[in-house]
């Protein structure tokens, strides 16, 4: 760690490398995105914390859900908007070791507690009567804790590892922020346990979640089926299907970012994906997973209504 801090002291984040013009009218783009997502996630946290009826397992993982994705746009995204304004912003090597950290605990965390809400829904459309049985506040803070503390332990050893490397070369990571893999292209030594760690880290916090979210989306498509309401089928259907789609949005990018060859994609391409993985998600999350709910509707209702009368 010392040789890396007396070796490199800063990098420069090359940020997008488009025409002037188009930078600022990405730049009110994105501003209006980050404040849709940071508005959306804080409305959920705010009704699912004052309203007594969202209490419940499903909203105590859409609280988290909502936090990561508040947390994760507000580590990247500002960066990303300062970039578009001044291209080829230095960052010094400790901020960027501080960007990447949070970045990937937050990544990894959101794909486990997509796992965890996936088999939520599992457990209470296809075994209703025993829903309160086995998902109790108990399991529920232990999934939670486990999500948070399994991603930010993984994340540690990302850095740790990264740390170790020498960064002699050139100093420009061509990104808007510092992403792990644009951060590695700098290393002047061999990164192949680098790269072994990100592999097994994507098999196991990407593939294997993937696998079992979609395990349980099918065995809940089976159960919706079986409904014999054509309007209760169809609701069901509709909610299930754009899960799926933001589920696939995310694990998708990510996979084909992290798991494809490196001549698949360049560089320019990398931050597309990033774009949809780590901006347009947690901006839709908010959207497709409670505020087209009844429950989360009628909250929001209520607080308007005690507002107005206050």
């Amino acid at each position: 760690m010392v040789k890396n801090q007396t070796m490199v002291t800063e990098f420069l984040l090359l940020g997008f490398l488009l025409d002037p013009r188009i930078q600022i009218l990405l730049f009110g783009l994105f501003s209006l995105f980050y404040a849709f997502t940071l508005l959306g996630n804080g409305t959920i946290l705010g009704l699912i914390s004052l309203d007594s009826r969202l209490h419940t397992p499903m909203y105590f993982f859409l609280s988290h859900l909502a936090v990561v994705d508040i947390t994760y746009a507000c580590n990247t995204v500002p960066q990303m908007l300062v970039n578009l304004l001044h291209p080829a912003k230095p960052i010094s090597f400790a901020g960027c070791m501080a960007q990447t950290f949070p970045f990937l605990s937050f990544g990894h965390s959101e794909c486990l507690l997509l796992v965890v809400m996936s088999y939520d829904r599992y457990v209470a459309i296809c075994h209703p009567l025993q829903y309160s049985v086995i998902v109790t506040w108990r399991v529920c803070i232990t999934l939670a804790i486990t999500s948070w503390t399994c991603g930010s332990l993984l994340a540690l050893v990302h850095v740790v590892l990264i740390l170790r490397l020498p960064f002699c070369g050139p100093h420009e990571i061509n990104h808007f922020f510092c992403e792990i893999l644009s951060v590695l292209r700098l290393a002047c030594a061999d990164t192949w346990l680098n790269q072994v760690v990100i592999f097994a880290a994507c098999v196991f916090f990407l593939v294997g979640p993937l696998c079992l979210v979609l395990v349980s989306y099918s065995r809940i498509l089976m159960a919706i089926l079986r409904i014999q309401s054509g309007e209760g089928r169809r609701k069901a259907f509709s909610t299930c299907s754009s899960h799926l789609c933001v589920v696939g949005l995310f694990f998708g990018s990510a996979i084909i970012m992290y798991m494809a060859p490196k001549s698949c994609h360049p560089e320019e391409q990398q931050k597309i994906l990033f774009l949809f993985y780590g901006f347009f998600n947690p901006m839709l999350n908010p959207l497709i997973y409670s505020l087209r709910n009844v429950e989360v509707k009628g909250a929001l209702r209520r607080a308007l209504c005690k507002e107005s009368h206050s």
